[in-house]
């Protein structure tokens, strides 16, 4: 990858340089022409991989044939993630000039976590080689090469110069590329992927401009995520996002694959095989367990367990890419390891109801629940299918968790109640006045050193215990799946209790014009940029309409959606993972979270669930039928979706102004259902 400012000047400043696998290999690259820094007008991204800016320069003596201010030389630098830049110099004077080019070059070589927490090294020292400059040190080597060569090479302070001629309209081009050991350029990964992605090169079109572009943008992010197995190529996934989490992430390389679906199933397959081996093994309680790092989950709540989520979705994605059209010799090879997140999850259940996070014994987290409820629902359709035992003691167990959660899972109040976020695990039920489980880091240490007085102690002093708070963790009680025939599955609430969740992720307090936000403005602990307190989530806001659309709750539903199409034109409709849950007012515009991966693995997922709810697509493709239930309040207008696929061949659709859905292209032998 490669980052930059919107001035385009790699300075060697804070995250600026081109990277591969994690290592920086060029920090510094500034261009100068006739002593000067070029006047940088416009900076754009191209492609997912690759971005133009456009300067402008004068270099003409005021003094001349034509005077003013009109700049004469125009400077385009296009910068390619696989350690490509070309500068190109336009000249507009009436007359020949002689430029002097100069770029400057360093490295340090150092690894993306040492940038991140400040701890990098210093520039390495350079040396001339082959047409350009390389630097080494303990760790490996990199090289910069241009084309044409140089006039001259300092090696002393890291300058390539050109003494150019440009005629009066020409042109000329300077291109450089950076090499990892001196063992070629860097593979063009995104080019090399076009041809063979996984990902079908969906389109939409319609009355609303806005969905075009910002499908077209997602597609693109994530065929630049993709990642492959390095011992198995064949099989491809996710990478979590860049320039932070450029590593695979089991819990949202899952949740990515599945809002994907409608693009096809190759990259749910790929992502299924590649998590199945990581799967523990032998008779540990945790045996069929795909594992996963901890995830902060605010100011409120511990850590959660994304091994837990990730096992859970695991099922669930199988279950829903057969019924997308996933080969049937691919659901029998998956299937044994969906049997073994099934089994393990009945395992830590144990005789109990609820299902705990992250291990027996902990904190009952509603979210948790609703995944759990979820695999086990959707596995005993799947292993009924195929003729496997446990499917009934399944349903048995997510018909006692609907039943207890709805009475134990919720509080009343004068607001007609909600769910509560956690439950003790002493208990199995909500905490008392709905209030927060204390977070571990707030309990004073058990063996206080006795200090004077006037010393602080060591550990932070307990949080206050707010009153009930509102999470965009509820929105997951929405996310039910589907089951054969296109049917919504059961949830773990009612009707009414549905409506209440409903209302709540509506109102203002959660809504906040941008999308859904993560905690409530009037809880304690509420901070617009608190990336599990308050900031908004593209992937939860995502879930939330696709939950409130399937439960008839479009009003709310449409709210979400516009909120983010309306975000997406902020961020040039590439959206970020998350940005700030500030209240959208009139001429105001999202403002960016600065921790924030852009692309993102589920951002660009969630771009693809958020469009296909406006047609309500449920395939079920073993049985050979497709159900559309779109949006009757088309609140984009007309819109049609192209380049999907479902049962593996291509499918298009076109939802009419009126809430009419017709499909226009579909495989062979696919009826609409009613």
């Amino acid at each position: 990858m490669a980052i930059s400012t919107e001035h385009g000047q790699l300075t060697g400043h804070g995250l600026d340089g081109f990277y591969l696998a994690g290592r920086r290999l060029l920090s510094r690259c500034r261009l100068r022409i006739a002593g000067r820094e070029p006047l940088a007008v416009q900076a754009r991204m191209l492609t997912a991989d690759s971005a133009r800016f456009t300067g402008t320069l004068r270099v003409s003596p005021v003094p001349g044939p034509h005077p003013g201010p009109d700049p004469d030389v125009l400077v385009e630098r296009t910068r390619h993630a696989d350690g490509r830049e070309s500068i190109t110099l336009r000249s507009a004077a009436a007359r020949p000039l002689k430029l002097p080019v100069e770029v400057a070059l360093a490295t340090d070589l150092a690894t993306l976590g040492a940038i991140a927490s400040g701890t990098s090294g210093p520039e390495l020292a350079a040396a001339v080689h082959d047409s350009g400059l390389r630097w080494s040190s303990t760790t490996g080597a990199a090289s910069v090469t241009a084309d044409p060569p140089p006039s001259d090479a300092l090696a002393s302070a890291g300058l390539l110069r050109w003494e150019l001629v440009l005629p009066p309209g020409a042109s000329t081009t300077l291109e450089l590329r950076i090499r990892l050991d001196g063992k070629g350029p860097i593979r063009p990964v995104g080019r090399a992927r076009a041809a063979t992605s996984p990902l079908a090169p969906a389109r939409a079109t319609g009355d609303d401009p806005r969905p075009g572009p910002l499908l077209r943008t997602s597609v693109d992010d994530l065929q630049a995520l993709l990642l492959r197995d390095p011992d198995h190529p064949s099989d491809v996934y996710l990478a979590a996002g860049a320039p932070w989490r450029c590593g695979p992430a089991p819990a949202e390389a899952l949740a990515a694959a599945r809002m994907t679906l409608p693009l096809g199933t190759r990259l749910a397959v790929g992502t299924l095989r590649s998590l199945a081996r990581t799967q523990l093994a032998g008779p540990a309680r945790q045996s069929g367990m795909i594992p996963g790092p901890l995830r902060d989950a605010g100011v409120h709540l511990p850590p959660a367990c994304t091994g837990t989520e990730a096992t859970l979705l695991f099922p669930v994605l199988l279950a829903e890419a057969r019924r997308w059209g996933i080969p049937e010799q691919d659901t029998e090879e998956l299937l044994p390891a969906a049997q073994r997140c099934l089994t393990w999850l009945r395992t830590t259940v144990g005789q109990g109801t609820f299902l705990p996070d992250p291990s027996p014994g902990g904190l009952l987290r509603c979210e948790t629940q609703a995944h759990a409820h979820r695999a086990a629902t959707l596995g005993a359709d799947l292993l009924d299918s195929y003729g496997r035992p446990g499917g009934g003691e399944l349903r048995e167990w997510a018909h006692r968790l609907r039943t207890e959660f709805r009475e134990r899972f919720w509080i009343d109040d004068m607001g007609s109640g909600r769910p509560a976020v956690a439950a003790t695990a002493r208990t199995a039920g909500p905490i008392p006045d709905g209030s927060p489980v204390p977070h571990p880091r707030s309990v004073p240490h058990p063996r206080p050193v006795p200090r004077p007085r006037s010393v602080p102690r060591p550990w932070p002093a307990p949080h206050p215990r707010p009153g009930p708070h509102l999470s965009a963790a509820f929105a997951h009680l929405l996310d039910t799946g589907l089951l054969g025939g296109g049917e919504q599955a059961p949830g773990l609430l009612d009707k009414v209790r549905t409506q209440q969740v409903a209302r709540l992720l509506g109102s203002p307090v959660m809504d906040s014009g941008w999308g859904l936000r993560g905690l409530g403005t009037k809880d304690v602990g509420y901070n617009p940029f608190g990336h599990r307190s308050g900031a908004v989530r593209v992937h939860e806001t995502a879930v939330a309409v696709a939950g409130l659309a399937a439960a008839g709750h479009e009003k709310e539903a449409t709210a979400l959606l516009r909120g983010v199409l309306s975000a997406a034109e902020s961020f040039d409709h590439r959206l970020p993972e998350m940005y700030a849950g500030e209240q959208r007012t009139e001429g105001s515009a999202p403002l960016p979270h600065p921790a924030a991966c852009r692309p993102a693995a589920t951002a660009g997922a969630a771009v693809v669930l958020l469009l296909t709810t406006l047609a309500g697509i449920r395939p079920d493709a073993p049985a050979g039928t497709v159900r559309l239930r779109p949006l009757r309040g088309a609140p984009l207008g007309e819109i049609v979706l192209t380049d999907l696929r479902v049962a593996g061949a291509p499918f298009s659709l076109r939802v009419s102004r009126l809430g009419l859905a017709m499909v226009e292209a579909a495989a062979d032998g696919l009826q609409l259902g009613v």
